[in-house]
């Protein structure tokens, strides 16, 4: 059988443990350049784009191109099948949903060209980069980046869109918001990329979001787990699914504007943790405003009540994430948890449904919380951060719900009339603040 005649997902079946391809890319730097829909919202920012990669093709370099849907087209597309019908059949979804970046490629293609770049497109399928069946939600299970490499070493600049694979039913499937990140991570580990350069709005990452606190810092370098924390508990600058699989495969990231001038030192990069001297205690600070408060009271005080609760949002796939239960000295417990917004009304109707087999006296919801998280890889070997955190808080008048830690990451939820308050102090007490520039 041919290769045109196999199905996509058979090229490259056995291939979903890794990403990587055993292919030698010579000893010419090889990156990814991935722009977003901001990047690429128009004509004249396509154009330069365009610029922006023939600079560094110019240098030798061997480029390759993942490009996001242009601003705001994607939520077009995804109110026309939401008009059509809600429940719109997910395959159909995504070859609509998918068109942007299909779209975007074509057009940076065709800008590189008109200023003498050798380049052409591809969709994902054509690579092929493979994803299970979860329309709308996929996950990658393999890139083959045979195709990619003849193009880089025949010095032509492959665009691809991002956001989108094939499924096993060779159906076009998309992974979510903000799967261009992933797509171009994915990438750039399948042809061994020596750096993956994601092309946002912002200038690199920041301790915490430089909109509420002035003195916030852009950092030179990060760690993968600190990334990941911080995109996983609000920051926004990368996707968490992206900085994931970008440790997995030991993808070096860096985040840098595309509204700006920029050299090889500019953004922020994402490493391994040794590669990293001299580590902060505390990496940055991070809000999350998608959280809603559940608390079931009166509870009976018996074993598997833990289970009686959790067991049926588990059935239902609702996430829980910060938990804390209380006893009182009449044996009744009481359980509160957050979920996420989007969850809360499908989560009460959960437990009201389960209301026989829990025996609580009453159930209560708030989604007026914010969730502040204090990330950093110092965690591990200090002692008296979490202290810093809640002794900050409490000279504040701010109190704290709710609590929940990891290795590197300390947890509240507090009101979210608090939020910005919350934020700059912590900001300061932990030593993170901007110096102030002397004045001439």
């Amino acid at each position: 059988m041919s290769m045109s005649d196999t199905p996509v997902h058979d090229q490259v079946s056995g291939r979903a443990d890794t990403l990587s391809m055993s292919v030698d890319s010579g000893k010419r730097k090889t990156i990814v350049m991935k722009f977003g829909g901001t990047s690429v919202g128009t004509i004249e920012r396509i154009r330069i784009v365009a610029q922006r990669v023939k600079a560094e093709h110019a240098l030798g370099r061997r480029v390759a191109v993942v490009v996001s849907a242009m601003a705001g087209v994607t939520n077009q597309m995804v109110g026309y099948c939401a008009e059509l019908d809600p429940l719109a059949d997910p395959k159909e979804y995504d070859a609509v949903v998918a068109s942007g970046e299909q779209v975007t490629s074509g057009l940076v293609a065709i800008a590189l060209q008109a200023i003498g770049v050798p380049s052409r497109s591809f969709q994902g399928w054509q690579i092929p980069l493979v994803t299970d069946d979860a329309h709308g939600k996929a996950s990658i299970d393999g890139v083959d980046g045979t195709e990619l490499l003849k193009c880089l070493d025949n010095g032509v600049v492959p665009v691809i869109a991002g956001f989108q694979g094939v499924g096993p039913d060779n159906r076009i499937a998309t992974l979510g918001r903000g799967g261009s990140d992933t797509s171009a991570v994915a990438i750039a580990a399948a042809i061994h990329a020596d750096q993956c350069d994601i092309y946002t709005d912002v200038d690199g990452i920041y301790t915490t979001d430089p909109r509420i606190v002035k003195r916030a810092r852009k950092l030179d370098r990060i760690t993968y787990e600190e990334m990941l924390e911080l995109a996983s508990v609000g920051a926004k600058v990368l996707q968490t699914r992206s900085v994931g699989l970008a440790m997995r495969e030991g993808v070096r990231v860096r985040v840098l504007s595309s509204f700006s001038e920029t050299d090889d030192d500019s953004g922020s990069i994402v490493v391994d943790e040794d590669e990293i001297v001299e580590k902060e205690l505390v990496a940055g600070i991070a809000s999350s405003h998608d959280e809603a408060k559940l608390s079931v009271r009166r509870i009976p005080d018996r074993p598997g009540i833990a289970a009686a609760i959790f067991g049926p949002l588990a059935a239902a796939n609702i996430n829980v994430d910060m938990i804390v239960q209380s006893t009182g000295v009449d044996r009744m417990t009481n359980m509160t948890f957050t979920v996420g917004k989007s969850d809360e009304a499908a989560a009460r109707a959960v437990l009201e449904k389960a209301h026989a087999d829990i025996q609580y006296g009453e159930l209560e919801t708030s989604h007026n919380v914010v969730k502040i998280s204090v990330v950093g890889v110092g965690m591990r070997s200090n002692a008296g951060l979490a202290a810093t955190m809640f002794g900050t808080l409490a000279e504040r008048g701010i109190n704290v719900q709710v609590i929940s830690t990891s290795e590197i990451k300390i947890s509240v939820l507090i009101d979210s009339e608090y939020k910005e308050l919350a934020m700059r102090a912590l900001h300061t007490a932990y030593g993170l603040d901007k110096k102030e520039e002397p004045s001439t």
